[in-house]
């Protein structure tokens, strides 16, 4: 059976999902980031989440052999962020205020949530890899509408 693959992903469009910015260390010690909508959580105990990323994607080779990386829930004030770390490219977080992180990718200073993973699995999903990470280190603020996408486009959840 064959699916018509753009009505498969304009059915998928209508689940909406939040965003978040995934950032990693290149081997030259520069950080990138790309921007993500499929992160969840996958277990409590132990704590892993995960998220995709695309075989195709020119940043594949270093977000899918990052040990450890940083998952950044974004708020409705970083739709600019999103979309820039959204289109192909290098990806250097050059003009973005980050924080340090123990493990080594820097956080986005002012996102919604952090989560600091070190790599557990990665399992293979079609044109997609499924990248698990175990939780080492998080933190959330209070305050911040969320940024989500739907039907191809942002939009804000009131907080």
């Amino acid at each position: 059976m064959s699916l018509d693959s753009r009505a498969f992903r304009r059915a998928l469009g209508t689940f909406p999902t939040g965003v978040a910015v995934v950032t990693a260390v290149m081997e030259d010690a520069k950080p990138m980031g790309i921007t993500v909508n499929s992160f969840t959580a996958v277990s409590l105990d132990p704590p892993l989440v995960l998220w995709c990323l695309n075989r195709s994607s020119d940043r594949f080779a270093v977000f899918s052999a990052a040990r450890p990386f940083v998952i950044n829930v974004l708020g409705a004030v970083h739709e600019s962020v999103s979309a820039r770390l959204a289109r192909p490219g290098a990806h250097v977080l050059d003009g973005l205020a980050l924080t340090p992180t123990a493990l080594g990718p820097p956080a986005l200073a002012d996102a919604l949530a952090v989560f600091e993973c070190a790599q557990e699995a990665v399992y293979p999903g079609g044109d997609h890899a499924i990248l698990v990470g175990r939780v080492v280190r998080f933190s959330s603020r209070g305050d911040g509408e969320p940024l989500v996408f739907y039907r191809g486009r942002y939009g804000a959840l009131p907080a």
